[in-house]
């Protein structure tokens, strides 16, 4: 007992001790949130004797689940049976294995992954974009909709054709005993809904729930919990409403800050003590996050006392960004800093190709988390084969990458043979094609085929003869006549792509400005010598997203992109309060220094655009500007306050009134608008 309970504070302590009724357990950045619920496991199991079968901890990913297991059971008698704590779709997984036969199904079904799922796709339709699709079937699903229902709600005649799909492929996988991820909480959702038999049986199983990152949660992940509380209120979930950055792939913010309404008799801990960064750093955090309305309220105090101040860093351009960057970093590593122990975050990944090359330049070596370097990623070495075609058409490996992309309806086997019969014939694939009879690569490719194939290279050569008057004309020359955009239409991620492509067009322009009488060789040397870094062994310094870094900690941290547009992204559907909560999360991340970093302007989208310092800066509380700033009221609905005529009431709304707030607020049946400086809360 001693062991369980000898590192933890006393709000830990409290939320640990709290076994019964449902609980919620806010814990903010750094204040020790794993040893607080796997403290409160191992005190279910060994304080106060609840059988380890009779509990389920359900988390998001399998590295998170490993590390519980292992800390929980480190502090419990290893006699004991070990608890059941997986992810969502392991324990659907689990459950549906016991009981799918109650769908007319066989329990020897194999679980697909995302190939597998495109490929079924793509088999039913291959007309529409098959990761629009396959986005689509996974919404479907996590909203509770059957083909029927989705073909109802259909909009346009493209989701009557999505929906179509969506019916074929649960027909497929019906038909051959297979299941994808989201049926494993789907299904398991369904039996437990339509079987109260079984989610009262499975309810007393599970006596003692507990559910981490619950931030992260989906309405359907949600509805999963409340089944297996049938019988029971025992709930405990831990999360942070601040930390909520997954909205973009269906996470609801809802679930954490309205947990009393969905289980009743809450309790709710608040673990504030942090014991990662210095003072500063959490200041700063705190003040940005304040601007929040939909929050549950609570302040990060630092364990670990002072530091130094947050640094901000004000360049001309993301050029002269990442030399000041690499020249910080150059001092901390030359200080005795560990490479391992900095960070570099971006909201923006297409902000990572600057800074890449300033490193690169200043030799030091990093290591890009959660995603390829710039000059790696797929689209971008499209476009350099490409330009290799046009300086040099015998790069047959060049050629090779772009001859069907945009697809020009040749598969694997049809390139080998243009290959082969190129190289029987002593010519170069580009020189085969262009000289080769029509009928005599009809034998080879289908028809029409043969014809594009003809096409491509008088446009190539078009483009090649176009460069030689206009060096700074060619991408758009080049955009023009393959239209390369397109080759991402549809795609999951095209937005991403887009804007990397138009980083690069843009990254082309400013080198023919900087260098007009450069050749296209030129320009694809100056790449080779950036993109060939070699790859480097031992200490690194990390870069990556802020969505990546969520739940890592470095001593020195660099935000880079610090602008309005970056972070945060405005317009187009964003969610400024998500955005906030990323910027938090950034900060966070930090445990000695932090330093904000913004561009007067940057290359975007094909062209360079003068930028505004984000609105963070002011709300932080690190400068001064234009942007006004309005912090939220520390009041919400349901509060109950003070004024000291009226007496005691409970809060029913609150809006804005100038720069102020106002508080509608019953006073034992009467109602009264009143400014929220004048109220205290009880």
């Amino acid at each position: 007992m001693e062991k369980i309970f000898e590192k933890l504070n006393e709000s830990q302590k409290s939320a640990v001790k709290q076994t019964e009724g449902s609980v919620l357990i806010l814990a903010g950045a750094g204040s020790g949130k794993t040893t607080t619920i796997v403290s409160r496991l191992a005190y279910l199991l060994e304080g106060i004797g609840i059988p380890a079968s009779n509990t389920l901890t359900l988390t998001f990913t399998n590295k998170a689940a490993k590390e519980m297991k292992e800390r929980s059971l480190a502090l419990i008698n290893s006699n004991t049976y070990p608890p059941l704590l997986c992810t969502f779709h392991k324990f659907g997984l689990l459950f549906l294995k016991f009981n799918i036969h109650l769908l007319d199904r066989k329990n020897n079904f194999v679980v697909i992954d995302t190939d597998d799922k495109k490929r079924i796709i793509k088999k039913i339709n291959s007309e529409i974009a098959t990761p629009l699709v396959a986005s689509e079937i996974s919404r479907y699903k996590n909203s509770l909709l059957s083909p029927d229902e989705a073909y109802k709600q259909a909009e346009s005649y493209n989701y009557q054709q999505i929906a179509k799909v969506y019916e074929e492929y649960e027909k497929y996988l019906n038909e051959n005993n297979l299941v994808d991820f989201d049926d494993l909480i789907a299904l398991t959702y369904k039996l437990l809904d339509e079987n109260e038999e079984l989610a009262i049986k499975t309810s007393q199983k599970y006596q003692y729930i507990m559910v981490d990152e619950y931030q992260d949660t989906n309405e359907l992940q949600l509805k999963l919990i409340q089944k297996l509380c049938t019988t029971h209120n025992n709930i405990c979930v831990v999360g942070d409403d601040d930390q909520s950055i997954y909205g973009w792939r269906g996470a609801n913010i809802r679930n954490i800050i309205e947990f009393d309404k969905d289980f009743s008799d809450a309790t709710i801990f608040k673990l504030e003590q942090n014991y990662r960064s210095r003072e500063p750093i959490l200041k700063v955090a705190n003040a940005l996050i304040e601007h929040n309305r939909s929050r549950l309220g609570k302040k990060l105090i630092s364990t670990r006392g002072s530091g130094d101040d947050v640094a901000t860093i004000n360049s001309n351009d993301e050029n002269e960004e990442a030399r000041k960057i690499a020249t910080n970093i150059n001092k901390l590593l030359a200080s005795g800093v560990d490479a391992h122990d900095i960070a570099i975050l971006y909201r923006v990944n297409v902000l990572s190709r600057s800074i890449e090359e300033g490193l690169n330049r200043a030799g030091i070596p990093y290591k890009l988390v959660g995603g390829l370097r710039f000059y790696d990623r797929a689209e971008i070495k499209d476009l350099i084969s490409y330009i290799r075609v046009v300086t040099n058409i015998h790069d047959d490996f060049s050629l090779k990458r772009i001859i069907n992309k945009p697809k020009r309806g040749l598969g694997k086997a049809s390139v080998e043979k243009i290959e082969l019969s190129a190289y029987e014939s002593g010519l170069s694939m580009f020189e085969y094609i262009k000289t080769t009879d029509i009928k005599v690569l009809e034998s080879l490719v289908r028809k029409k085929n043969a014809n594009t194939l003809k096409e491509f290279v008088q446009n190539i050569e078009y483009v090649a003869q176009e460069v030689k008057d206009s060096t700074y004309e060619f991408i758009d020359i080049l955009e023009d006549t393959f239209h390369l955009k397109n080759i991402y239409k549809g795609h999951q991620d095209e937005q991403d792509k887009l804007l990397n492509m138009d980083e690069f067009y843009g990254l082309f322009r400013d080198y023919v400005k900087t260098h007009p009488e450069a050749s296209l060789d030129e320009f694809l040397n100056e790449l080779t010598l950036q993109s060939e870094q070699d790859q480097v062994e031992g200490e690194s310094i990390y870069m990556m997203s802020i969505h990546a870094s969520k739940g890592l900690e470095f001593s020195h941290v660099f935000v880079i992109g610090m602008e309005e547009g970056f972070l945060p992204i405005v317009g187009d559907g964003s969610d400024l309060e998500e955005e906030r909560r990323l910027g938090y999360v950034a900060f966070t991340r930090a445990k000695d220094t932090l330093t904000l970093s913004h561009a007067q302007s940057r290359f975007y989208k094909g062209r360079r655009s003068d930028l505004d310092k984000s609105r963070f800066f002011n709300e932080a509380g690190l400068c001064e500007g234009s942007l006004k700033v309005e912090k939220n009221t520390a009041f919400k609905k349901g509060d109950l306050v003070r004024h000291k005529v009226f007496g005691a009431g409970r809060v029913i709304g609150v809006s804005k009134s100038g720069r102020e707030f106002k508080l509608s607020i019953n006073f034992a049946g009467m109602k009264k608008d009143i400014l929220a400086s004048f109220i205290e809360k009880l």
